[in-house]
């Protein structure tokens, strides 16, 4: 008896998850993403003919898939059994889902207060200082924020690398650096002034640029970029 045609025995170049990684999601017909969900076909075809099958039968139109139950899958289709029939649906469930479902309201960073605004609370109260980075996107949208270090009362260590691998990690266009003074001085230290330096030299040759360095002392703050020591 022949084996089922699984996706593993396919040339390389013919492997939708290959497809995937080398050339992009979006080189992928809709029938070979199905064919990625149910992993085999049958011992008549592969899981690339079987998913055109099961599509041609939908007129080709996700929508019309999307409407049918397990049974009707299994029913109608040799190679689809109960456990892919399940998978099918569960990810037509999720692009429902998907569509149905609000974007992430990301808070946009136009001036040196909405960085304050975001940071006071989490490091104007602190007896110690904390190094915290702002990842930003090309509509300088804030994508995450990043607690780098924790020091003493008059300092802590930062990591140039660190800093820029987090930035890279999840394509950051721009970063803003964030620290507070526990003494309630705002005005930045020879070492704030060195360490900011380093980043932005980084940041331009890795074209990350470093927009900003607020310093929160208390209920003020120092921004580097609006005092032009940047």
């Amino acid at each position: 008896m022949n084996q089922n045609l699984t996706i593993k025995t396919w040339a390389v170049e013919d492997r939708p998850r290959e497809k995937l990684l080398t050339k992009g999601i979006l080189s992928l017909s809709d029938a070979e993403l199905l064919a990625i969900i149910i992993g085999s076909g049958s011992s008549k075809e592969s899981a690339v003919e079987l998913s055109k099958k099961i599509l041609h039968h939908y007129h080709n139109n996700l929508s019309e898939l999307g409407k049918c139950q397990t049974d009707d899958l299994i029913s109608r289709f040799h190679g689809i059994g109960e456990a892919k029939a399940i998978s099918i649906m569960a990810a037509l469930e999720l692009g429902r889902r998907r569509n149905s479902s609000d974007s992430i309201n990301r808070p946009k960073i136009t001036a040196s207060k909405h960085v304050f605004d975001i940071f006071h609370p989490v490091l104007s109260d602190l007896p110690h200082e904390e190094f915290w980075i702002l990842l930003l996107n090309r509509s300088n949208k804030v994508l995450s924020k990043h607690r780098i270090s924790q020091g003493g009362i008059s300092g802590t260590v930062i990591d140039v690398r660190i800093i820029m691998k987090r930035a890279l990690d999840q394509l950051a266009s721009s970063i803003i650096l964030c620290h507070n003074h526990p003494s309630g001085n705002r005005e930045p230290s020879g070492a704030d002034l060195e360490i900011t330096k380093k980043l932005c030299d980084s940041g331009k040759i890795l074209d990350i640029p470093v927009l900003d360095h607020i310093i929160i002392a208390e209920n003020s703050y120092f921004s580097m970029a609006d005092e032009g020591v940047m």
